[in-house]
């Protein structure tokens, strides 16, 4: 699994270590499928073809309108184009992380092993729609 890293306000404040996070934007006014992929090119140059529903949550209804759109993607070494980078004066200070799936379920299972919500639900999601990939 393809995540990232960049520093949050909260967790550094906490002194806490960074988030590993699936990559994710603001929708503005295109579509979950359209930002993703533009996301996906943008941070880590990953280009996505077939995109996975998984869910379409609210992000903490009390208090917010904000909806999460929640996708995998499959993708393959040569949808790979190169090194990551982001928009220029953004400054979103980026680390790209390649997890290994038993990695990434030793960080599912473990407690505090991932604390973005919406990466402990992808996670999840792949470890129950493609178990096989945690057999090696």
């Amino acid at each position: 699994m393809i995540l990232i890293t960049q520093p949050r306000a909260r967790p550094l404040a906490g002194r806490e270590p960074p988030l590993l996070e699936a990559v994710a934007e603001n929708l503005d006014a295109a579509s979950a499928k359209d930002r993703i992929r533009e996301e996906a090119m943008k941070e880590r140059r990953i280009r996505i073809g077939e995109l996975i529903p998984v869910a379409n949550i609210w992000s903490l209804p009390p208090v917010s309108t904000e909806r999460i759109a929640l996708f995998l993607a499959p993708c393959a070494a040569d949808d790979m184009l190169g090194e990551s980078y982001s928009t220029a004066g953004e400054h979103e200070n980026i680390t790209i992380c390649e997890i290994f799936c038993r990695a990434l379920a030793g960080l599912v299972h473990k407690k505090g092993g991932l604390t973005d919500a919406k990466t402990l639900i992808l996670a999840q999601a792949l470890m129950l729609l493609e178990p096989g990939l945690f057999d090696t």
